[in-house]
C-alpha cells in the first residue's frame, strides 16, 4: 500500500536535481495540500485581543498550549490591560502562573512586558515587527504569531515543528530560525505565510513527528524527499496520527 493520495514515493537517491522553479512549485503544492488536510488550522492559543495573544505566546514557552489555555481565563480576567500587568503583585501573579512551570520567570516577564507597553507604546501592542521585538521576552517567532493572528499581517512562525518540516521538505537546510523564515518566505506567497505556519505546525504535531513520523498516513508524502524516515505502513501510520485525521484519498 502507498501513502494517502500518492503514488509510489521515490527514494531520495532516485530524485533528480530540483530546479529553483521546481522547488517553488513543490512548496506551493505542499501548502495547498496541507490546506485541504487541515481546513481548520489556526493558532491553538485562546485569545480575544492582541495583548492576550502576546501574553499567551510568551507564557507558552516550555509548556503546552493546552496548559496555557487552562490558565489564561483567570489571568486575563484579573489583568485586562497592560497597566494591570505593569502594576501586578508578583506573588499573586506567580500563583496564577504556577501550573505553567517556571512561574517566577514568567511572572517577571509578563510584568516587564506590561511596563514596556505602558512606558513606550501607550499600553497598546504595536503592530510592527521592529517594535514588537524590542519588548522583553519577545523574539521574531512571538512577534510573527501576534502580527499574523491578531493584526492580519503575514508572518512566518518558525517554531521547532516548522523548522523540522521545512528541512524535511527540502525548503531549507538551515537550523537558524531567521534564515529558515527568509528562505521559506521566498518560496510561498506572502499572503500565505501565516496560514502556512499553522499548517506546518499542525502537521508536525499530528503526523510528522520528530522521532518517528507517520509517513504512511501523510497527505504530502508524494512531494516529500524525506518520505520513508518513519512508519510507511498505512495502517500502522494512521494509528500514530494524533487528533486530526489526514484528508481521505
Amino acid at each position: 500500500m502507498t501513502p494517502t493520495g500518492t503514488g509510489k514515493a521515490e527514494s531520495k537517491a532516485a530524485r533528480p536535481a530540483e530546479s529553483r522553479l521546481g522547488l517553488v512549485r513543490r512548496a506551493r503544492r505542499i501548502n495547498r495540500e496541507l490546506a485541504l488536510t487541515y481546513p481548520d488550522a489556526r493558532a491553538e492559543l485562546d485569545f480575544t485581543t492582541p495583548l492576550e495573544l502576546l501574553v499567551a505566546t510568551v507564557l507558552s514557552a516550555q509548556t503546552t498550549d493546552v496548559r496555557v489555555n487552562a490558565t489564561t481565563p483567570e489571568l486575563f480576567a484579573r489583568y485586562p490591560d497592560a497597566a494591570a500587568y505593569a502594576a501586578a503583585n508578583p506573588e499573586e501573579l506567580e500563583e496564577i502562573l504556577r501550573p505553567l512551570g517556571f512561574y517566577r520567570a514568567k511572572s517577571k516577564a509578563v510584568i516587564g512586558l506590561g511596563r514596556a507597553l505602558v512606558d513606550r507604546f501607550g499600553g497598546e501592542v504595536p503592530p510592527k515587527l521592529a517594535d514588537l521585538v524590542t519588548l522583553p521576552g519577545v523574539g521574531r517567532k512571538t512577534a510573527n504569531v501576534v502580527l499574523g493572528n491578531a493584526f492580519g499581517i503575514p508572518g512566518i512562525t518558525v517554531d521547532t515543528h516548522f523548522g523540522r518540516l521545512a528541512r524535511r521538505f527540502g525548503w531549507t537546510t538551515s537550523e537558524d530560525p531567521v534564515k529558515v523564515e527568509q528562505e521559506v518566505g521566498e518560496l510561498v506567497e506572502k499572503r500565505e505565510w501565516t496560514m502556512l505556519s499553522h499548517r506546518l505546525i499542525w502537521h508536525g504535531r499530528r503526523v510528522c513527528f520528530a522521532r518517528r513520523p507517520a509517513c504512511g498516513a501523510c497527505s504530502v508524502a508524494q512531494w516529500c524527499p524525506a518520505y520513508g524516515i518513519g512508519e510507511t505502513d498505512p495502517e500502522r501510520a494512521l494509528a500514530m496520527v494524533r487528533s486530526n485525521p489526514v484528508r481521505p484519498a
